[in-house]
């Protein structure tokens, strides 16, 4: 088995460098490739990631800015793994557990992993943030008839093919809430591995926004109503 951790990034100067180190430094269960996408970076990314030299890392580049669904998009078509993780380049997620969330798969449990969090009180951005949360993932249970803990995570582990054949459009951060609702209409229910997590505040550089969690939600029913039968 050969896994693809695909790295997103878009003005991650301060953090991607410890990032792809922390990444690169993990002891995985199987063969592993790093595909990172930089999708536009203004700052030093550009300049930061030129200086990656390790053998498992290759580095593509967006001319401009198009969102994390586009850069993960990207980031899948160049990967060469049986199976794809996403992993940030802003160490809000620990690299270090990628390797909990491999091991149902390795064991033949399951091919579909999330990685939920716990939002405790000193890894949660905001209460906003943590309901928003919460509330999204809340109406995907109601609306799909399932449960699951944290749609929104960025830990979904699932084999390539498996991913590029869900097609995913949404460009921003509404590719999570695509993936989750195209799986969950599929009849397919991840298998859920608590992970810890450490949310950046707006000056260290979080992006999501509340307009990202109304989008959330317009997508989820816009996919549930796909799924209906004609």
């Amino acid at each position: 088995m050969k896994l693809s951790v695909l790295v997103p990034v878009f003005n991650e100067a301060a953090t991607v460098e410890a990032a792809l180190k922390r990444i690169l430094g993990v002891d995985y269960p199987c063969e592993v490739e790093v595909v990172v996408v930089d999708d536009g970076s203004t700052d030093a990314t550009r300049e930061l990631l030129g200086r990656v030299d390790d053998p498992r890392a290759r580095v593509v580049h967006h001319p401009v800015n198009k969102g994390k669904g586009a850069a993960i998009r990207t980031a899948s078509e160049a990967a060469t793994g049986d199976y794809m993780i996403i992993c940030d380049a802003d160490l809000e997620y620990a690299p270090e557990e990628i390797p909990q969330l491999l091991a149902p798969v390795l064991a033949g449990e399951t091919q579909l992993v999330y990685g939920t969090r716990s939002f405790g009180s000193h890894t949660a951005y905001s209460f906003w943030y943590v309901l928003g949360n919460k509330a999204v993932t809340m109406f995907a249970n109601v609306v799909y008839d399932c449960w699951i803990s944290d749609l929104e995570t960025c830990f979904k582990l699932m084999p390539l093919p498996l991913y590029r054949e869900l097609d995913i459009r949404s460009a921003g951060f509404g590719m999570e809430a695509e993936v989750t609702g195209k799986l969950l209409a599929r009849g397919m229910r991840p298998f859920e591995v608590p992970i810890s997590y450490k949310a950046r505040s707006r000056e260290e550089g979080k992006k999501l926004t509340w307009k990202d969690g109304v989008e959330a939600l317009w997508i989820l029913t816009r996919e549930r109503v796909r799924s209906q039968p004609r």
